[in-house]
């Protein structure tokens, strides 16, 4: 654990999540997710966090290891074909994680979300988030049309609004 990694925490608050995000980028993320979602059964979250909070940082846990813990969290894990997908981004880590829940997983496999993660955060570096977070929506929108494809009547499990966590 370093002490620049515990600064960096410190010093990330919701309002730098607010300055990346704004209201509109946000409800463009939101009408996208809803959107992909009329063309397949998945289902699709968007967190963004400022930092980790400081007993978790100082225990030394990683962005995937709380990735994960959003993705409990937000019942990502609770649909009725294991087919949810959680993006996060952890800002004061400049870390994008993608859990996918079992029944999406096994058919994309762990390559596939490493190298849609690297993208984003690809996209993030140049200043482009809004941009980044759709394209990897709309990728992950793809593999889900691709292998969860929707065949009417399919509820909406979760919503579509992104999480914006302090």
């Amino acid at each position: 654990m370093g002490i620049q990694r515990i600064l960096k925490h410190l010093m990330t608050a919701e309002r730098h999540v607010r300055q990346i995000f704004s209201p509109m980028h946000l409800e463009r993320i939101a009408q996208t997710i809803k959107a992909s979602e009329t063309r397949h059964s998945g289902e699709i979250r968007f967190a963004v966090e400022s930092s980790i909070e400081l007993q978790p940082l100082l225990q030394g846990q990683t962005p995937r290891q709380r990735a994960i813990e959003v993705f409990s969290e937000l019942h990502v894990w609770d649909t009725e074909l294991n087919n949810g997908v959680l993006i996060y981004v952890l800002l004061a880590d400049h870390a994008i994680e993608i859990v996918a829940d079992r029944g999406i997983h096994t058919q994309v496999g762990t390559q596939y979300w490493e190298e849609l993660c690297r993208a984003i955060q690809s996209e993030f570096a140049q200043g482009h988030y809004a941009e980044g977070a759709l394209r990897g929506i709309q990728a992950v929108s793809e593999k889900l049309i691709e292998h969860f494809p929707h065949e009417g009547g399919g509820k909406n499990e979760l919503p579509d609004t992104p999480v914006v966590i302090g």
